[in-house]
């Protein structure tokens, strides 16, 4: 009997957004897609969705920085006999602030949300793939996880830490076939959170100027597919008119 084969998403939140977006896509290609973080009623909104459209999917409530979450969440799915194709790191969690207002709480509280957390899912996520041989480990990267600018310094310093795990852990895990990919999203992505955070920014930007949801998940399919003679281990999107 084949094995259901699965994905999970850590980081979903508004429908807007990329952890709902790509729950939808994976959801279209077949998998059963476990979708977890923090919001229970984000949750159940994106799974209700996926659910009404066809799509299996079930909804964990988990905190990326206690590992006792992570572990439940990856029992879950090893639980239900499926195998796991696709696991997505997408915490993106950003307070600027000018380097002598972060306070040591503030900075610490980043690093935990976007690099020890993705330590904690990554190392649960390898555990589910290495008898099979098989699986793309994906992390959400930004702008800043290559340069450093006020008043995103203590993001900066996270996202490069993650970046850093990432490299190690494609160069540990890929003799054991499990595609480790870093995606550097360098720009405005047109979803609910920047809409809703810098909206003046947003709008000034227009459609062309902001990355779109649909076509991200695309890329992360596409890297997904991938021949594992021709990976990719980092890759970066930007919008045809942000410069670099």
């Amino acid at each position: 009997m084949n094995k259901l084969c699965a994905a999970v998403i850590l980081g979903v939140g508004p429908e807007r957004g990329l952890g709902a977006t790509l729950a939808k896509y994976f959801a279209a290609k077949g998998l059963h897609v476990y979708i977890a973080g923090r919001s229970e009623d984000k949750l159940k909104l994106i799974a209700n969705k996926l659910v009404n459209n066809g799509g299996k999917v079930t909804a964990i409530i988990a905190d990326a920085t206690q590992e006792h979450d992570m572990r439940h969440l990856f029992n879950v799915i090893k639980d239900s006999g499926s195998m796991l194709q696709i696991a997505v790191y997408n915490v993106d969690s950003n307070i600027p602030a000018p380097i002598l207002e972060t306070e040591a709480e503030t900075f610490t509280k980043l690093w935990q949300q976007n690099c020890m957390g993705a330590f904690l899912f990554a190392k649960e996520a390898i555990n589910l793939m290495q008898p099979n041989h098989q699986g793309s480990l994906i992390f959400t990267g930004a702008t800043a996880s290559l340069r450093a600018k006020p008043p995103f310094t203590a993001f900066a310093s996270a996202k490069a830490a993650l970046r850093s795990l990432a490299q190690g852990l494609a160069r540990e895990f890929s003799a054991d076939g499990i595609h480790v990919v870093h995606a550097i999203i360098d720009g405005v992505i047109d979803g609910d959170r920047a809409a809703q955070q810098f909206p003046q920014y947003y709008k000034e930007k227009g459609k062309d100027g902001l990355l779109q949801l649909n076509a991200i998940a695309e890329t992360y399919w596409s890297i997904h597919c991938q021949h594992p003679s021709a990976w990719t281990y980092e890759f970066d999107l930007r919008p045809f008119k942000e410069p670099f």
